[in-house]
């Protein structure tokens, strides 16, 4: 393991200000607004904000400000953030963030979790953080190689927890870091304390009854994800079957690699017109930002090309092998998958707890850290004492 610190060479900074000048920006159909992706005088102006006003150099040393590290485990580089708490006792924990995330939606969790007593909080409740970059994503990188599915991170994940000395913990993850957490308690329940998710993708079996004892709520929810296989998953399509082609227009225009996160995050999260009514401003750049500096929009891409069979087959009513350790659901009303709770218990027999939060979407540990955080912190001490 080598120690580690971002430090984007100044040529590349010019070089995104030089290249964000020059976009070649698209014409605009009249009143549409969002309905067919991100309208043109909104991006203009975030990106003339990105090219003048944020400041790259001031994330770069928040980020430094935590303990980084790189180390290489199958073959691949594995860059990872690790924050021990000042509680001797505390518990370890995995946590894996998703696409189009990063490491940095973790930084406002860090100190809640790591030093509970410093934030109000009870020090029985804190954690020994690592929050690595999945391979091909941020700083983990290059990919050489094909395979890095979700049971290959979770190996993985292991092999760097047994790497830095621990033995027994817990996982949480959103977005792709859920399935990886959760293949993480499948493959190596011996070693994982319990898994906490904050998104769950459900899917019915395919039994006609089983539909039809649904509530209206949770048809409604069903719904939605036919909606959202209509209408918002697109990105999920080309980058499952075309990583590479997409790969050359956001790795050399700026504007494009904007375009393709902030929609995201405009549709995921729990906004009102814009992202940035969720999700900080300079956070977002932030997130875009280490995908423009590390070239990763194909590599992250490969993730979803990689899975592309595992999701097939859990739509087809076939879902994962059933994990054997304790699970936790915190479920944000906004996310793209809210979801159905019957649905996730024939699943997941072990979910001993399930939280529904009024405010969130997609991007928890963003979105609300506060609340995230609790349950998380709940969701461990239930295992600890024994009451859940």
């Amino acid at each position: 393991m080598r120690p580690f610190l971002v430090d984007i060479p100044q040529t590349d900074l010019d070089d995104l200000g030089q290249r964000l000048a020059a976009t070649r920006w698209p014409d605009e159909l009249t009143g549409v607004g969002w309905d067919r992706g991100v309208p043109p005088a909104y991006l203009r102006e975030l990106a003339d904000y990105w090219r003048t006003g944020f400041d790259w150099r001031a994330a770069e040393s928040r980020i430094n400000s935590f303990p980084q590290f790189v180390t290489e485990i199958d073959g691949a580089t594995v860059h990872f953030i690790h924050q021990r708490s000042p509680e001797p006792d505390a518990t370890p924990l995995i946590l894996t963030h998703g696409w189009p995330g990063s490491v940095v939606e973790f930084l406002d969790v860090i100190g809640p979790l790591t030093d509970p007593r410093a934030h109000g909080g009870d020090p029985a409740d804190a954690f020994h953080v690592v929050i690595p970059s999945i391979p091909g994503y941020g700083f983990s990188t290059p990919l050489t190689e094909t395979g890095w599915d979700v049971p290959r991170i979770a190996n993985a994940w292991a092999e760097l927890m047994t790497r830095l000395g621990y033995e027994r913990f817990g996982a949480q993850g959103g977005d792709a870091g859920s399935p990886i957490s959760l293949a993480l308690g499948t493959i190596h329940p011996d070693r994982v304390l319990g898994v906490h998710v904050n998104m769950l993708m459900t899917f019915p079996s395919g039994d006609p009854a089983e539909l039809e004892a649904l509530a209206p709520a949770d048809l409604e929810l069903l719904g939605r994800l036919g909606r959202f296989d209509e209408d918002q998953s697109g990105y999920m399509k080309i980058m499952a079957t075309r990583p590479q082609t997409l790969a050359y227009g956001l790795t050399d225009s700026p504007a494009g690699q904007l375009a393709w996160i902030v929609e995201k995050y405009r549709e995921w999260s729990d906004s009102a017109k814009v992202p940035e009514d969720a999700v900080d401003r300079d956070m977002l750049l932030t997130i875009v930002s280490i995908y423009w500096f590390t070239a990763t929009a194909g590599s992250s891409a490969q993730f979803y090309y990689e899975g592309a069979a595992a999701v097939r087959a859990a739509a087809a009513g076939n879902p994962p092998p059933p994990i054997g350790v304790p699970v936790a659901v915190a479920v944000f009303p906004q996310d793209l998958f809210v979801p159905i709770r019957a649905f996730a218990e024939r699943d997941i027999p072990t979910i001993v707890r399930w939280t529904e939060f009024e405010r969130g979407g997609h991007f928890a540990a963003l979105e609300q850290p506060e609340q995230l955080t609790g349950d998380v912190r709940a969701f461990f001490r239930g295992l600890r004492e024994g009451t859940t």
